[in-house]
């Protein structure tokens, strides 16, 4: 098993949507959200993945690809 953290950020027409959800479902990740920031307009999230290196890197490609921006977290977060 892996671990990424990365930031992710949801343009308004997907804030509502399971995208994170259905991310860790098709894939086999475990998502641990660290902080999280959603207003009308814009949804940040900083998350902590947990799966398969392949599994993960699948993940993170379906979120790119459904216009979610991905950045990677280093370090610890706290807050």
């Amino acid at each position: 098993m892996a671990t990424k953290r990365v930031k992710l950020t949801f343009p308004q027409d997907l804030i509502k949507e399971p995208v994170v959800f259905n991310m860790a479902k098709k894939f086999d990740i475990m998502p641990n959200i660290r902080r999280a920031k959603v207003t009308e307009s814009v949804g940040e999230v900083v998350l902590e993945l947990e799966g398969a290196d392949k599994n993960l890197e699948s993940g993170i490609a379906y979120l790119k690809e459904r216009g979610v921006k991905v950045e990677a977290v280093e370090g610890d977060i706290v807050s």
